[in-house]
């Protein structure tokens, strides 16, 4: 039954602890607030060429 696992922590796995959920100990809690902290958790994006010559349409042109 999934109700009787013991949630686990993200980055160790070992049991959670209450006082630091989800993760088990201050040790994991902090690493992952480093890993945030120094932008090591990114979300991929690809920008498109329009954007890297800055020639969107948002920012103005022949109708202004």
């Amino acid at each position: 039954m999934l109700a009787d696992r013991a949630p686990k922590c993200p980055l160790c796995k070992a049991p959670s602890v209450p006082e630091f959920r989800p993760f088990c100990s201050r040790g994991c809690r902090d690493r992952d607030l480093i890993g945030w902290m120094d932008e090591g958790y990114r979300i991929p994006a690809r920008s498109s060429e329009e954007d890297e010559l800055g020639t969107s349409s948002d920012q103005g042109g022949a109708d202004n």
